[in-house]
């Protein structure tokens, strides 16, 4: 189960299981954070409702608005009608990256015999408090080893969660575009732009013909902001060539 301390802020989407229901409100566990929480009849729809087992349902699991909180009576009060279409798919996909983060968690924890309890006491907190989510530090460690250390995590943990991170998250891959024009009105034009286009092919470009005098450049990456400055670099002196060779070139990187 998908752990954080104390209690939700305020406007917080957070998820909730129903488990008992009254005439006029359903009572609910806040799967995260262990407290109880209660949706008023008033707040289980946009309309009218005049049997709130209409739209809730007892053992449910549901996305909801923190709309108070009473830390004195350990309750959270929560709405279903102020939130969007969007936010409940938002709130869904995070809590399915913190369900896979705590999985993390936990396969390295048994590695030293630690609960998923002791787990987040020794460091899933930590990580919560410095990253916001234990995905997003997991994301940050398979970028930069050390993210975790530097975090304040111990070693023996880093070590053991280093690996699993490095299997279980795949860096994503940007394709970086550019619209190519090449022409030239030499007696050899044609085979001019053919050179041309397989030096930038030889960069690790692929390029593609669709119609003259127009091309399209594509090459994928997994660190695209640092590619495409080199990209652009490239194309630049590409450019430069093409220039000499007497061809007109003009490029747009394709965002």
């Amino acid at each position: 189960m998908v752990k954080r301390q104390g209690f939700p802020e305020l406007n917080e989407l957070v998820m909730c299981t129903v488990k008992r229901i009254t005439p006029y409100a359903a009572w609910c566990n806040l799967d995260e954070y262990g407290v109880e929480g209660m949706i008023h009849i008033s707040e289980s729809a946009a309309k009218w409702v005049h049997d709130i087992r209409d739209f809730v349902k007892q053992d449910k699991q549901y996305v909801a608005k923190v709309v108070r909180i009473e830390a004195d009576k350990n309750l959270v009060n929560l709405s279903l009608k102020r939130l969007s279409k969007r936010d409940e798919k938002e709130k869904i996909n995070s809590f399915k990256r913190a369900q896979q983060a705590e999985k993390m968690l936990e396969q390295a924890g048994k590695q030293i015999d630690k609960s998923v309890d002791e787990s987040y006491e020794e460091i899933g907190y930590l990580l919560q408090d410095k990253f916001g989510e234990l995905f997003t530090a997991f994301e940050e460690a398979r970028k930069d080893p050390t993210a975790l250390e530097k975090a304040g995590v111990p070693k023996k943990w880093s070590d053991l969660l280093l690996p699993i991170i490095e299997k279980a998250i795949k860096e994503k891959e940007i394709v970086i575009k550019a619209d190519l024009e090449l022409k030239s009105y030499e007696g050899d034009g044609v085979q001019r732009v053919r050179q041309a286009v397989a030096e930038i092919e030889k960069a690790g470009l692929k390029v593609s013909y669709i119609s003259a005098p127009k091309y399209m450049a594509e090459m994928t990456s997994k660190d695209p902001k640092e590619d495409e400055k080199k990209t652009v670099a490239f194309l630049e002196t590409v450019a430069a060539k093409a220039k000499q060779a007497k061809i007109e070139f003009s490029y747009k990187i394709v965002k």
